[in-house]
């Protein structure tokens, strides 16, 4: 039986994002195809949003973009709608399956913060801006609006930022680079008598996310999901192709671009 789909990666995609091996793990019906298949896999990596364009205009009907720099999407986003092609942006943590529980947890429980506090690991070679924007796409999927954030300091080692969340309670965030850890990310919201914690590793791993839950009357781990944020991805494009439906990965992805632009100005 021929793919239903065919699907096709560019170098530096490939790299970021394992497509080769998500593709073969994915129970759908897809095929490799060449650079005019109909879901394809573009880098994140600066002028991104042009390469998206042309893919839009060469007739592609899906796209996967991996670990997105900060760009002004606005015209993306409305030929995308126009053409009726959705574009999910793959974030190395952000996209993992797990994040919805832990989402729905803070939610619950933000209104008492009393802190957030936040650490990312990953290889030294790593440019620091893709680290932070990955840490903050994690951060904001899953707290929500982070007030008055700003870097305390940053370097060739990382960084260290900090702000509010809505209620006034402190947020700290740690950027690491250093092979003496996994890559990966750690985030506790904690409250007076208990709070959240969520670890993501690098979706280049076998470990699932682990999310635990904490109130007065104990600690609750969340249902583990064996899924990594590369595969979760394509999975939500592949069910939007089939559905002819738009995602809200690009309007969604205003607040920490312009974040990230923030930051590089100063």
């Amino acid at each position: 039986m021929s793919p239903q789909l065919s699907a096709h990666a560019s170098p530096a995609a490939e790299a970021a994002g394992a497509v080769g091996s998500v593709l073969a793990s994915l129970p759908v019906s897809l095929g490799p195809g060449g650079a005019d298949a109909d879901i394809r896999a573009i880098s994140g990596k600066p002028g991104w949003t042009a390469e998206a364009l042309a893919a839009i205009a060469g007739g592609a009907r899906g796209l996967v973009v991996v670990e997105p720099a900060a760009e002004d999407t606005a015209v993306l986003a409305a030929a995308a709608e126009s053409a009726g092609v959705p574009v999910v942006l793959d974030h190395r943590w952000a996209s993992n399956a797990a994040v919805d529980g832990a989402a729905a947890a803070v939610l619950e429980l933000a209104g008492g913060a009393a802190l957030l506090d936040s650490a990312a690991a990953a290889a030294p070679h790593t440019d620091p801006e893709l680290l932070l924007g990955e840490h903050l796409a994690l951060v904001f999927r899953i707290a929500g609006g982070v007030q008055d954030l700003h870097i305390i300091s940053s370097g060739p080692r990382g960084y260290t930022a900090a702000g509010r969340l809505p209620n006034g309670a402190p947020v700290a965030l740690q950027g690491i680079l250093t092979r003496a850890l996994p890559g990966g990310v750690r985030l506790d919201l904690l409250t007076a008598d208990g709070g959240v914690r969520i670890s993501v590793p690098d979706p280049d791993t076998a470990r699932p996310a682990e999310t635990t839950v904490t109130t007065p009357s104990g600690a609750t781990t969340l249902p583990t999901i064996f899924e990594s944020a590369h595969r979760t991805s394509w999975r939500r494009l592949t069910g939007a192709v089939a559905a002819s439906a738009q995602t809200p990965d690009l309007p969604g992805f205003d607040h920490l671009s312009s974040t990230l632009v923030r930051f590089r100005r100063h």
